[in-house]
C-alpha cells in the first residue's frame, strides 16, 4: 500500500492577528497587502489572509526600515 505524505497546511492570520504582531491597525496590514509590501491570499468570501511564515520572517527582519504606518508618531 502506497504511502501518501502530505505537507502541513500553511498557517493562515487574519489582518487583526498580523496587525497585533505589529502594533497597527488591521486596516494597515490591509494597506500594505494592496501596497505590495505583505503578500496575502484571499478566501472564497474575499477576506485577506497572510502566511504565518512571512508574517514572522518580516517581523525578524532587522535590515528592514520600518514600515511608514508603524512608526510612532
Amino acid at each position: 500500500m502506497p504511502q501518501h505524505r502530505t505537507t502541513p497546511a500553511p498557517t493562515l492570520l487574519t489582518p487583526a492577528e498580523v496587525a497585533a504582531l505589529f502594533r497597527v491597525d488591521p486596516k494597515t496590514v490591509t494597506r500594505w497587502a494592496k501596497q505590495g509590501r505583505l503578500a496575502s491570499i484571499r478566501t472564497l468570501g474575499g477576506h485577506r489572509r497572510y502566511h504565518e511564515a512571512e508574517v514572522r520572517a518580516l517581523l525578524g527582519r532587522s535590515d528592514v526600515a520600518p514600515l511608514p504606518s508603524a512608526v510612532p508618531s
